[in-house]
């Protein structure tokens, strides 16, 4: 067997830790500290056994007409995904040709530079700039420099949390020859978001992509969505494995969308502790990156360094998120969990500063 050569090169995307202990405090992947809807329970236990000997609905009828309802569009502009990342991975080989790249910004989800580098073409970075307007003028500088076809930006930004208004956006995709693939994972804790751009009928390059694996905790079941313009949907839908969503997944995530009202009062409350966490640190003397997201971008103070601070709370069973690198390497990404799970990270940091001091 032969591999290709831009595949023995490859920098795999490395996830975060996923440990089989349920005793660690988990805030290392932005996984939602609480369950899915009840209702979520009640398909599963209710599901017949016998729909698993068919293979699944392919065009993902009911939820897709759900997603359509709910965006205030039409189902042939909606298209469904084994989580966010197949999406991804198909915008990734669908609109972007040979000799053309992919852009992002810098730093962002580092599965999009892998996903270059699977495709075999180049993926191009783009640093923070002084405000938002800046950075997408910048942006649209290095697409016309660079190539690029496909410019994925979250909205929510990872790892930083930042948000970016809608109008930046739309302004930049205005002028953008290529797609503009909004990832959207963490809008639903933000408070704006670019949905009304992949709705609107003269759209023609704009996807917004979502999940149901933050806001709506459903991270184990893989089920993410996107919108966009018709053209755009239906090659996604040409390229996809024939059957790529599970019954069981499309159920499940059909009752988690339909059940308002749970998944507004979580995600309220994963918005309550963020604000508590972020004035805890700010008081502590920490770098905070205000945050729309369901995590925090933060910098421990002058004279601690976020790579040992990683380590010792690894050792208490406590995972965060650790990025090395010059731009992130001196930050942490913590998930926002339950308002305990936070109690626990502070007394372990306050722990540390007393040590340090002593």
């Amino acid at each position: 067997m032969r591999t290709a050569s831009h595949i023995l090169r490859l920098e795999p995307y490395t996830p975060g830790e996923q440990p089989a202990s349920r005793r660690v405090v988990k805030l290392n992947t932005n996984e939602s500290p609480y369950p899915p809807s009840p209702k979520c329970a009640a398909v599963l236990s209710s599901f017949n056994l016998d729909d698993l000997r068919r293979y699944p609905d392919p065009n993902f009828t009911a939820l897709t007409k759900a997603i359509a309802d709910k965006n205030g569009t039409t189902p042939d502009r909606v298209f469904v995904g084994n989580g966010s990342a197949e999406i991804l991975a198909l915008a990734s080989r669908v609109f972007v040709e040979n000799d053309e790249s992919i852009g992002s910004l810098d730093p962002s989800y580092t599965l999009y530079k892998a996903l270059a580098a699977i495709h075999d073409v180049k993926w191009v970075g783009v640093g923070r700039a002084a405000d938002d307007a800046q950075r997408a003028r910048s942006a649209l500088a290095e697409c016309r420099r660079s190539n690029i076809s496909l410019f994925l930006w979250t909205n929510p930004n990872a790892p930083t949390g930042e948000f970016v208004e809608p109008e930046t956006i739309a302004a930049f995709a205005g002028k953008f020859k290529g797609v503009v693939l909004v990832d959207e994972a963490y809008a639903d804790f933000a408070r704006g978001n670019c949905m009304s751009l992949a709705t609107a009928k003269r759209n023609r390059n704009v996807i917004v992509m979502r999940t149901f694996s933050k806001s709506y905790s459903l991270a184990g079941l893989r089920v993410g969505y996107c919108i966009g313009p018709k053209d755009l949907i239906e090659a996604l839908y040409k390229t996809k494995p024939s059957y790529n969503v599970d019954a069981v997944a499309q159920a499940v995530a059909l009752t988690a969308l339909k059940d308002g009202a749970y998944h507004r009062k979580t995600v309220a409350k994963v918005i309550k502790t963020r604000a508590a966490f972020e004035k805890a640190l700010a008081k502590r003397g920490w770098d905070v990156i205000k945050s729309e997201a369901n995590f925090v971008f933060t910098k421990p103070p002058t004279g601690d360094a976020a790579n040992d601070i990683f380590s010792y709370l690894r050792d208490r069973n406590i995972l965060v998120r650790y990025f090395p690198g010059p731009i992130t390497g001196d930050w942490l990404r913590i998930t926002i969990g339950t308002d305990g799970q936070m109690k626990t990270l502070l007394a372990a940091l306050d722990d540390r500063f007393k040590k340090l001091k002593g």
